[in-house]
């Protein structure tokens, strides 16, 4: 069995980490072949089969903590495996437990990893536009300080997630960003009438940078453009699909 293939950044490279594609699994159809959603209504077996083959890929040997993602600005910290059936509510996951892979699922949403390799605390956030507008980022890096971290220590990696030029939104979703600070306005281009593109990539940027991590690696993967390599739920969506494959961010000590 060859390893499903990942991408790395060289700012996390004191830590284990990867962040999935779709590709190296065993599902087949939409969710060919690195379907990881437990909420999709792929076979569990294969889905139960390949989140195994991704962990054991990025970081053999260690075990996994997921969550039940809900676009919340909620963290927890975990110092153990969590069992599918029992994953938190919640959007982001820190700790500074060896061999515990912190995984974050995505289909067009943000994920971002995080690590004070000398202090020894790891983080991974889910990111979609409600985690990002509410902050996420910052209070996955608030909790990572609370478990020994220094916020200038910090790196941060924002891994596929959809671009700019294919995140088309409307101008009522854009006043929600700027009622929050006038200041995000930037982060909307002028498209069609009426419409504008949102650089979500950007946004969480900014967000963690305001947390105080001062070096940032946003790898620029689109999601939607690249059906090769990633799930997409806009994508899915605009085809008129009936569900979407997930794909798996990991970060382990």
């Amino acid at each position: 069995m060859d390893k499903p293939p990942f991408v790395t950044t060289p700012l996390l490279s004191g830590v284990r980490h990867g962040f999935l594609g779709r590709q190296g699994g065993v599902s087949g159809g939409i969710y060919a072949s690195l379907n990881v959603g437990l909420g999709s209504a792929d076979d569990p077996a294969a889905v139960a089969e390949n989140r195994w083959r991704a962990v054991q890929a990025v970081a053999p040997g260690a075990v996994l903590a997921s969550l039940h993602q809900i676009h919340s600005v909620t963290v927890v910290t975990v110092d153990a495996a969590v069992a599918d059936a029992d994953r938190p509510h919640a959007d982001a996951l820190v700790t500074c437990t060896p061999d515990v892979a912190l995984g974050i699922l995505t289909a067009d949403c943000a994920p971002v990893l995080l690590a004070d390799i000398g202090a020894g605390v790891i983080g991974a956030a889910h990111s979609g536009w409600k985690g990002a507008l509410g902050d996420i980022a910052g209070a996955t890096v608030d909790a990572m300080t609370a478990l020994g971290a220094r916020r200038e220590a910090i790196v941060a990696a924002i891994g596929p997630c959809i671009a700019r030029a294919s995140y088309e939104v409307d101008a009522g979703f854009r006043d929600r960003f700027i009622c929050d600070d006038a200041a995000h306005d930037g982060y909307f281009t002028p498209g069609r009438p009426g419409r504008f593109q949102f650089d979500i990539e950007g946004f969480v940027a900014m967000r963690l940078a305001n947390a105080g991590v001062r070096r940032i690696a946003a790898l620029g993967l689109d999601t939607y453009a690249d059906e090769a390599r990633w799930f997409s739920y806009r994508r899915t969506t605009h085809r008129g699909e009936t569900d979407y494959g997930r794909q798996l961010s990991v970060i382990a000590l």
